[in-house]
């Protein structure tokens, strides 16, 4: 486990902004934290552009520009946890982070168990070699291919259900490689040892981009929301509230139109502002 702080320049001057937090708006007192001044996350940095470590060795992306704008504004220091994506969920609720900060699909079903704030619309693409030699163009041309996905997470669950049903249509299985991280699925497709991804739609543009993979479909299930997860439904409240004045400000927005992330706003259940969804007792 990797744990990212704030220290030295980089602590003062974030002690610096959160005095003037502080002096904008009322810092939410008696908060339910791990570690009391901290907001503790966890994220899993091997999806770019969402969250990646860059050349200093450093947490970067989406992922942490949110998180660190939503703990200045809570008045606390930013904490990064970078973990297995298989491990977040019990590890909130073993309280060993205040919050799962790392695209985290919203569904009904998570909804039960933790506090899911919604900030984000995703889509799904296929990733191919580069110039796709196979001519991929939808799931379908997958049937008999070995297909490589990160284990646990929206879009294995999607994949095998796709799968699933296309073998009842009568179509080859596709052989799906479930990997611990996005990052090993690519260097197996690098490597030969599958012959596509199914992740999301911004890592496939970040990977095309860079010549070293391409998209051979995009913008498939679109619509399903990423989200923050919680185990303490004030928390969740909390960070909500730090959405909303981020929204009003243009923060939130900003952010979103820089890294090409499709705002929440057109959820067909957007609420008209930033809540969490519980449904459990």
């Amino acid at each position: 486990m990797k744990t990212i702080t704030m220290t030295g320049t980089a602590l003062a001057t974030f002690m610096t902004f959160t005095a003037g937090a502080a002096l904008a708006q009322d810092c939410p007192a008696d908060l339910p934290l791990v570690e009391p001044g901290k907001l503790t996350m966890s994220i899993n940095a091997t999806i770019p552009p969402k969250q990646y470590i860059d050349a200093n060795g450093q947490i970067a992306g989406l992922h942490r520009d949110m998180g660190d704008e939503i703990a200045k504004r809570l008045c606390l220091e930013p904490v990064y946890r970078n973990v297995d994506f298989a491990v977040q969920i019990p590890g909130l609720d073993a309280d060993r982070w205040d919050m799962i900060n790392t695209g985290l699909y919203f569904t009904d079903e998570r909804a039960t168990f933790m506090q899911l704030v919604p900030y984000s619309v995703n889509a799904l693409a296929l990733i191919a070699s580069a110039g796709n030699p196979e001519g991929f163009s939808g799931p379908k041309d997958l049937a008999g291919y070995p297909v490589g996905v990160e284990i646990a997470g929206f879009e294995e669950k999607k994949l095998r259900e796709i799968n699933e049903a296309q073998i009842a249509d009568g179509l080859a299985p596709m052989d799906i490689r479930a990997f611990n991280t996005y990052g090993e699925t690519f260097l197996a497709l690098g490597g030969g040892q599958i012959a596509a991804v199914f992740a999301g739609d911004a890592i496939g543009s970040y990977y095309q981009e860079r010549g070293q993979f391409s998209k051979a479909a995009t913008g498939l299930f679109p619509g399903t929301p990423g989200a923050f997860a919680f185990d303490e439904p004030e928390l969740a409240q909390a960070v909500a509230d730090a959405l909303n004045a981020m929204k009003a400000d243009g923060t939130y927005d900003k952010m979103m139109d820089d890294y090409g992330t499709t705002k929440i706003d057109v959820w067909d259940r957007w609420p008209g502002e930033f809540t969490y969804f519980f449904t459990g007792e």
